[in-house]
């Protein structure tokens, strides 16, 4: 099984995309660093993030234990609404519900023990991150700047396996929920 320890140009994260709120985030990646958006067309800035760093070089055991975590799991529907703010300044909002998200993610921990959600520095929290309030953002502002994007009725559909490096953020693999 891959290890997590060692990140070599960017590293790779399993989300659920939101395709509703992409124009939106899409718009707050190029204003904070460009070199972060994707010329992928399958790739989806915006997300909800399941496990965070992932393994450096997934083999095809990785591969088919994803697959069968997404394979248990069907497809379900969630509400965007409230923006929030962690205490590092980052906006957000958090799906409702959030369970199913955090069952996503124990599966996910539970298939790949040697990679815990950011490193173990933080408890995962559903979410899809919108801002930051270093770049003046408020959670007034955003929420005024989301205005009739709000509430995003969305569907978790898919896991997708995203690398993230500067000039080469790409889409790697993506299985399909309840498949």
């Amino acid at each position: 099984m891959g290890t997590c320890d060692t990140v070599i140009e960017g590293h790779l994260v399993l989300v659920v995309p939101v395709p509703q709120l992409e124009d939106f985030v899409l718009e707050r990646t190029r204003h904070y660093d460009d070199s972060f958006v994707s010329t992928d067309s399958t790739f989806v800035h915006a997300h909800i993030t399941l496990l965070a760093p992932w393994v450096v070089a997934p083999t095809a055991t990785d591969l088919a234990l994803v697959a069968e975590v997404a394979s248990r799991t069907s497809p379900f529907d969630f509400v965007l609404e409230e923006v929030g703010a962690f205490p590092d300044g980052t906006l957000y909002l958090g799906p409702d519900p959030a369970t199913p998200f955090a069952s996503l993610t124990a599966a996910l921990v539970a298939a790949f023990p040697q990679c815990p959600p950011y490193g173990g520095r933080f408890e995962p929290v559903p979410h899809v991150t919108v801002d930051h309030v270093a770049g003046g953002a408020t959670v007034a502002s955003t929420r005024s700047a989301l205005g009739p994007t709000l509430p995003a009725r969305c569907r978790a559909d898919r896991i997708s396996l995203q690398r993230y490096a500067n000039h080469g953020c790409r889409t790697v693999a993506e299985w399909a929920l309840g498949a």
